[in-house]
């Protein structure tokens, strides 16, 4: 799994891995999100991202999407706290008919009035879905809450209030300020000779003048553990727990991605779903999850349950926590939470869109990625005093926050 590397003069990087095959997988990746906001541009970044696609300077939105879409690609996009992306999945021939298409819309797009007005009901209406499904509302309003008073805290989708004050004028100036060449990086796994890629890349991408950004990022550093209960008009109560965590590049992030797959990743033996689900019965769902940024990242875990068992199941919570804290993992167990990894990244790999859209976060971040059998070198040699010292850290009771979205 080897994978190739170019850079243009103007700084825009290229990152390919080649496999055979008839449909391939490019995207462009810009290192700006939600967080690169300012005050009073709450969801700005996001309504970018949608409207990129409404309109350029020699295309209308019908045409950008036929384009793709047309000869049976797939056109797609989206924006996160760090980053925002634009990716296709396409026919392996049509490399040069997607890279014209991103080249467009990210340095063409013209916004057109007329469209936001429309977009802005259409993200409006994002909004107010996502209001209405707490089991997907948590997990934001838990960075929110975790991150409160920082950028990081903020809302991806932004509000009703700030998506209805957007101006055009607005789109322009995030994009000025944001979109800059040595933040981006375009990602591909496709059969494709290299040499002809980046002859491709060359062509629509090699005369956009150098634009360099050297904003640096408000960091996070007053984490104070909060417990929050809302109410809610809800079968369920739902619940998210947990604590600050290790930022992307931190030497103990992989650790913790494989304390987190012990303790409740996506197998149903998992120590809380055996515990919670299995053994008592208290959960319909529950996972946990470890998110990472630039500078910071969180572990969390997620719980479904009736009210009346909420309180006992976070007792439980606490107590695998504790347990995996202080008790380290005999020769077996770690042996066995370490295959359970390996084979679960392995699957992930399999899916070559996941692929390419990994290798372009990496990349962007780190200038090199590294393959899968790096990543299991480095697994491999995960101990289990380290992963005992890690739990103890990230999994301290006192420096856990708690949000309940109580059921009425």
């Amino acid at each position: 799994m080897d994978y190739q590397y170019f850079q243009l003069k103007n700084g825009i990087r290229i990152i390919h891995r080649s496999v055979l095959g008839r449909i391939a997988h490019c995207g462009l990746m810009v290192e700006t999100g939600s967080r690169d906001e300012l005050s009073g541009e709450s969801g700005l970044a996001h309504f970018i991202e949608h409207m990129i696609f409404k309109g350029t300077e020699k295309r209308k939105a019908f045409h950008i999407m036929s384009r793709i879409e047309n000869a049976g690609g797939e056109l797609n996009a989206y924006t996160s706290k760090e980053e925002t992306c634009i990716y296709t999945s396409f026919l392996a021939p049509d490399y040069e008919r997607s890279l014209e298409v991103f080249a467009d819309v990210a340095f063409h797009s013209v916004f057109p009035e007329k469209e936001m007005l429309k977009e802005k009901d259409v993200v409006l209406d994002e909004i107010n879905s996502y209001n209405d499904t707490p089991a997907e509302l948590i997990f934001d309003d838990f960075e929110d809450l975790l991150f409160d008073g920082h950028p990081l805290g903020r809302n991806i989708l932004g509000d009703e209030i700030h998506v209805k004050a957007m101006h055009r004028r607005d789109i322009f100036r995030f994009v000025r300020r944001n979109y800059a060449t040595n933040k981006m990086v375009i990602a591909s796994v496709g059969q494709i000779d290299f040499r002809k890629l980046v002859d491709l890349v060359k062509k629509y991408f090699g005369e956009i003048p150098a634009k360099e950004n050297i904003t640096q990022r408000e960091k996070f550093e007053d984490y104070q553990p909060l417990r929050k209960v809302v109410s809610k008009e809800s079968y369920l109560s739902h619940c998210m727990t947990g604590n600050i965590a290790y930022a992307r590049s931190h030497p103990r992030r992989l650790t913790l991605e494989l304390l987190n797959n012990l303790l409740g990743g996506t197998a149903m033996n998992s120590r809380l779903n055996l515990n919670i689900r299995e053994k008592y019965g208290f959960a319909y769902s529950i996972e946990s999850m470890v998110q990472t940024y630039s500078d910071t990242g969180f572990f969390g875990v997620y719980l479904g349950t009736d009210q009346k068992h909420l309180e006992k199941s976070l007792e439980l919570i606490q107590k695998e926590l504790n347990k995996v804290s202080s008790q380290k993992l005999g020769g077996l167990q770690l042996d066995r939470a370490k295959k359970q990894f390996v084979g679960q990244l392995a699957m992930s790999y399999e899916s070559p869109v996941n692929e390419m859209l990994g290798i372009a976060k990496s990349h962007l971040y780190n200038n090199k990625v590294k393959t899968f059998d790096e990543i299991v070198a480095l697994t491999e040699r995960i101990t289990a005093v380290q992963m005992m010292e890690v739990a103890a850290e990230i999994f301290h009771p006192e420096r856990q926050s708690t949000l309940i979205f109580e059921s009425r």
